[in-house]
This record gives structure tokens, sequence and C-alpha cells, in this order.
């Protein structure tokens, strides 16, 4: 169970940094997530061939990944998660660099409940 977890944080993290090259450079590439991520090259293209089999993700050798649908869902989600996790953070007195840190390990480990918490403490508190 613990290593099924690891693996969902592992996607999760990925996806959402694919969306976010995507978003900045027009492409995600595989050294650039290495880098990004702090990983090497073969740790980055086992990762993406384990997305590719669950229906994340797709790439064609020596070219960019992109997101399937589903992987486009699950960075949204990620990414929306991440948001209300910092902002919650932010809004209980965390330093915003510190929140931002603080999210990226929080954000796979919150239920729907208490995010739905969190974004009612946020709104209480605009």
């Amino acid at each position: 169970r613990i290593r099924r977890a690891h693996q969902n944080e592992v996607a999760e993290d990925y996806v959402e940094m694919i969306a976010e090259l995507i978003a900045e450079t027009g492409e995600a590439r595989a050294v650039d997530l290495a880098g990004r991520i702090g990983v090497t090259a073969p740790t980055v293209n086992a990762t993406i061939q384990r997305l590719a089999r669950e229906g994340l993700v797709y790439s064609q050798p020596y070219r960019s990944i992109f997101l399937t649908d589903a992987g486009r869902e699950l960075a949204q989600r990620c990414a929306r998660r991440h948001a209300v996790v910092r902002d919650f953070l932010i809004t209980i007195g965390v330093d915003p660099e510190t929140a931002e840190a603080d999210a990226e390990g929080l954000e796979h480990h919150v239920s729907e409940e208490t995010l739905a918490a969190f974004s009612n403490v946020i709104k209480n508190n605009s």
C-alpha cells in the first residue's frame, strides 16, 4: 500500500510538471523533467514508460512528452489541490515561500473533505 501511494505521488508530480513545462515552453522533454525534478534521465524515461502504460502520457523516441486527456485531468486536479493547500497555509500565517514548499508534500495526502474545509477557511478570510 505504501509503495502504491508513493507511485501515485510520483505520477501526480510528473503529470503536473509536464503540464507546467508545456504551458511555459510549449513542450516537455525528458531532459527538462530530469532537471526540474532532480533525477537522472534514465529515471525519467522509466517513469514515463510507466505513466504511458497507465494511460497518462505518450511520447515518441527523441520527441516531447505529451499528456493524454486522463493525464491533463490529473494534472489539473493536482494543480487545484496544490493551490488550495498553499493558499490555506498562507491564510493561517505561513509565509508564501514556505507554504509553496510545504504544499508540495501535503497535497498528495489531503482528502477531498479536508480540501473543502481548507477552501472554506480561505473564503471566510478573504
